[in-house]
């Protein structure tokens, strides 16, 4: 199932103003850590609106903390079922548990944004089921801004594609080059292809097929690519603005580089904290997926990303940018490994 645009229920909310769909139990240490994270998020945006989706006994802790004149920004859907990090995302589709009701809430135009620090899986299944995807979107993939000392390198896939296609990377890079320039303000964002080394034919069969056709493909913004990446350019910055990868080698990245650095500061004595939540690019709406052992800190911080998407009007601007190349590619379907290196069948 494919969208090109929101949902066709309830009108945009005022300006300034923006609805979150906050997943109560979604996370190790929910429905806790979330009340914490709501409740840090009510208080750091006056501006924002907090539907929590959960059980009501947990709602009402958040709504009970808050000063009486801030009651009225929360409203809350009560369910009580969750999916469990180990149970198939796949159960999302039916209805009845937090992450498919957040994701209802959107669709109907009762929220702007969606965010779940639960199994990212189900995250993605329940999205993509209820809002569907962009135009020529094969699947969804979650983008993780990277600090670095040399500005934000934005890292996809981080956990959806764990056998990605030649098609899906080409197509992330896609996604990921117009959300570099519409989000994060990057004028003809560089993109690079991780693999085992930087020189040409690194790599595997798969990463050596997508790096020839990366190098003809058009990509959005002015965006250009600049040939393969190796792990350490990520955390360092410097040769590509975005990175792609697939899920696996994403998710495995992405938490090695965070071990590191708790662990640099740790020794240290010192404390550091990013971003740590991922932006599902693919899907017609706004989606933040937060780690499930996120606390309330980054579950508030999933929160305010999930609000500068939906004010920064983030997907309808990527999709524009990239929906005729998504469509294109899609459709053509041409795209395989072994016409990429000339081989024989």
């Amino acid at each position: 199932m494919t969208r090109s645009d929101r949902s066709p229920h309830g009108g945009e909310s005022p300006s300034g103003v923006a609805r979150i769909a906050v997943d109560l139990l979604g996370g190790d240490g929910a429905p806790a850590v979330v009340v914490d994270g709501a409740l840090r998020a009510c208080s750091a945006d006056p501006d924002l609106h907090l539907v929590l989706v959960g059980p009501r006994e947990a709602a009402d802790e958040v709504i009970g903390a808050l000063a009486v004149g801030d009651r009225e920004r929360v409203g809350v859907i009560t369910v009580d079922a969750a999916i469990g990090m180990a149970e198939s995302p796949l159960r999302n589709i039916r209805r009845g548990t937090t992450v498919r009701a957040a994701a209802e809430a959107v669709y109907t135009g009762r929220a702007d944004a969606m965010v779940s620090a639960g199994s990212s899986g189900a995250a993605v299944a329940a999205s993509a089921h209820v809002l569907g995807r962009l135009r020529g979107v094969r699947r969804p993939g979650l983008a993780a801004q990277v600090p670095t000392p040399n500005g934000t390198v934005l890292l996809l896939d981080v956990g959806v594609t764990l056998d990605a296609t030649m098609l899906e990377l080409v197509q992330h890079a896609v996604l990921g080059t117009a959300f570099a320039a519409v989000a994060l303000g990057i004028e003809r964002p560089r993109v690079g292809l991780l693999s085992i080394g930087s020189e040409p034919g690194k790599g595997d069969r798969l990463r050596r097929a997508v790096s020839i056709a990366l190098s003809d493909v058009p990509l959005p913004a002015g965006g250009r690519y600049v040939g393969l990446v190796e792990g350490h350019d990520v955390p360092r910055g410097g040769p590509a603005d975005v990175v792609v990868s697939d899920g696996f080698t994403g998710n495995v990245l992405l938490k090695g580089i965070e071990g590191a650095l708790s662990g640099l500061h740790h020794n240290a004595g010192t404390s550091v904290r990013h971003e740590a939540a991922a932006v599902l690019l693919g899907v017609a709406g706004d989606v933040v997926v937060c780690h499930g052992s996120a606390g309330g800190a980054e579950v508030a911080d999933g929160i305010a990303l999930a609000a500068r998407l939906h004010r920064g009007r983030i997907t309808p601007a990527v999709a524009s940018l990239a929906d005729d190349l998504l469509t294109e590619l899609s459709s053509a379907g041409g795209l395989t490994i072994r016409d990429a290196l000339g081989e024989r069948s």
